[in-house]
């Protein structure tokens, strides 16, 4: 609280922590399993550690003035307007390992100690914030990252090499608003933009409103284009303003590229307006609602797009109904940007999480994409699934995050492999590791790793192959 007025920090906010599950043989050519943990050391968590306390005036959310005059004093004080949070996701590129998040360039993490060793900006080609979900092309490796900044130009696209050494496109896509593109889809040929009405506005702030702010009214859109393409080189599709978050996957079907996310009416954040109060606001969002049709609601659910690259037009539907909450998608990355016939997600809690105020994943979902279901009755429609899903509850009380796909090796099918994540066990206050057999999906774990202490819940997880030679 200043003279400004008050400004207090999101709950996207915080310092990002690594979980890291190794799996390895010893000299006996048995698996062995060891855990480590370890902040991200961004430069202002260096910073804020030498000082031994917070350093930073939290400039996200509160009051205009407060806003405003916490970007200022901290740019005076540190440089830098406001904390790296580097606390989203973690993904590999050339062998080697990156935390990211929406506010600055990745850094890079060394796998095996979970030190922090250096800003990762392509040898000097991309100077502006990172998505924290990149994407690899199929067939050539390369990774196509997009970066979004509160001046324009408001977001860029960039393409860097197979290696990681250079930057080989970058093109402004020419926004007219920041719009908090949280994810970028690929399909073979093509760059897939999200562009929806959750966005941040500096201007908007000096109006007197917040910073983040989710506009149901206001226009979404998705755009495609080529994937070395000019702004021009968009073709854009109007679609139904809604939030979104991450997307399942993007490919290209005769003349259609068919993008599949995960999808709601209203956006969790940034949360209610500055002065509500705010574990009555998310409460209420997180209850299983009645009415499909409620838009205050964090009811998240599986959602198809099939964009005719001939036409313009646009065919739109839920493939999942009211009944389960999904986020958090994941597939076999073998099929990023081709067709796939399976999906897997996080299933949300309703009651635990209304009665938290935050969310908890009480299960897991396996989507079955191309097995479509018999139509259902008008009454009923709202709350079934459109095609064929299969779950995995967990135990009372537990929940996870950062779960991930791990494929076997070798030519097998798409869904051979196994959803490894962290749960937290809340009656007994154990953390461990679940390994859920894809193929047997709603079947017991096939194997529970008790883990030495505490996971916080957090956001994502991946899984990386460890190869000595280039790590």
């Amino acid at each position: 609280m200043s003279i400004f007025g008050k400004s207090s920090h999101c709950w996207i906010e915080g310092e990002g922590m690594l979980h890291a599950l190794y799996f390895f043989k010893d000299g006996d050519d048995r698996w062995m399993i060891s855990y480590n943990n370890r902040y991200v050391e961004s430069e202002t968590f260096i910073l804020e550690k030498a000082r031994k306390k917070p350093a930073f005036l939290p400039a996200i959310e509160g009051d205009s003035l407060a806003i405003l005059s916490a970007y200022l004093l901290n740019y005076l004080r540190f440089g830098i307007e406001n904390k790296i949070l580097s606390n989203t996701n973690v993904f590999e590129h050339s062998g080697k390992m990156y935390s990211a998040a929406e506010n600055y360039i990745p850094q890079e993490i060394d796998i095996l100690t979970l030190e922090t060793k250096q800003n990762w900006d392509v040898n000097g080609a991309w100077n502006r914030p990172c998505t924290s979900h990149p994407k690899k092309v199929p067939g050539t490796g390369e990774l196509v990252i997009t970066g979004a900044h509160l001046e324009k130009p408001y977001l860029e696209l960039g393409v860097i090499s197979t290696d990681g050494n250079k930057l080989l496109h970058k093109v402004d896509l020419k926004l007219n608003r920041c719009s908090l593109c949280h994810e970028i889809g690929i399909t073979e040929r093509y760059n897939v933009i999200m562009d929806f009405p959750l966005t941040l506005d500096i201007n908007r702030v000096l109006r007197g409103g917040p910073l983040i702010k989710y506009n149901k009214e206001d226009y979404a859109r998705i755009g495609v284009m080529p994937r070395y393409g000019g702004a021009d080189s968009v073709q854009w599709f109007a679609v139904e303003p809604s939030c979104i978050f991450h997307i399942l996957n993007c490919y290209e079907q005769d003349n259609e590229v068919v993008v599949m996310a995960c999808r709601t009416r209203d956006s969790i954040i940034p949360g209610p307006d500055f002065g509500l109060n705010k574990f009555e606001w998310f409460s209420k969002r997180f209850k299983q609602i009645d009415d499909e049709s409620d838009e205050e609601s964090f009811l998240s659910r599986a959602y198809e797009w099939r964009l005719n690259m001939q036409t313009g037009e646009v065919a739109e539907m839920n493939l999942t109904g009211a009944n389960h909450s999904m986020e958090f998608p994941m597939i076999n990355e073998t099929y990023i940007g081709r067709r796939n016939k399976y999906g897997y997600t996080k299933v949300a809690d309703p009651k635990s999480s209304s009665i938290s105020g935050m969310a908890k994943y009480g299960g897991l979902a396996k989507l079955y994409l191309d097995e479509k279901k018999l139509e259902s009755s008008s009454d009923e429609k709202q709350h079934e699934d459109t095609i064929k899903v299969e779950y995995h509850d967990f135990p009372e009380n537990t929940f996870c995050s950062g779960a991930a796909f791990v494929a076997k090796p070798g030519d097998v099918k798409e869904d051979d492999g196994w959803i490894i994540t962290y749960v937290h066990n809340e009656n007994s206050n154990t953390s461990h590791v679940y390994v859920v057999d894809a193929k047997n999906f709603s079947e017991e774990p096939v194997a529970i790793i008790d883990l030495p202490r505490r996971v916080p819940y957090g956001f994502h997880g991946a899984f990386i192959p460890y190869e000595e030679s280039v790590c």
